[in-house]
């Protein structure tokens, strides 16, 4: 009687691992959203050009003739205590977006959208508007 048992839990265990999908889309976007708020929070301008910023992002960045961390550096080095919220989210076939307040001392208060794309498996950053 016990091999049914265990056959039973070890059938119901492979039921429910193989429904398992991971986290939404619309969960990975606001994870990225909240990695850039921390990376910015702490100055890594290595996360923020490596694993957060899309690469056509990075790209543009380069454009002005400076790598992305110092690019990012130089405009990022006199906020103090930067924070977002995020807000709405919409994800659709050719990207997602995220609404975004930001505040940092010293600062006024800042409403933006962020529009992210898909960069193999992961949502990244392509616009900070």
């Amino acid at each position: 009687m016990r091999l049914p048992v265990v056959a039973g839990l070890l059938a119901c265990a492979l039921l429910l691992g193989c429904g398992e999908s991971g986290p939404s889309d619309e969960q990975q976007v606001r994870q990225t959203v909240s990695d850039f708020g921390r990376a910015t929070s702490a100055k890594d301008y290595q996360a923020l050009c490596d694993r957060i910023f899309a690469p056509q992002l990075v790209d543009e960045l380069k454009q002005v003739g400076l790598p992305c961390e110092v690019a990012m550096q130089q405009s990022l080095e006199d906020v103090e205590d930067p924070s977002i919220t995020i807000g709405r989210i919409t994800v659709a076939e050719q990207g997602a977006t995220a609404e975004v307040r930001s505040s940092a001392t010293g600062q006024a208060p800042s409403e933006d959208t962020l529009e992210l794309v898909r960069v193999d498996e992961a949502w990244r950053i392509s616009s900070l508007d």
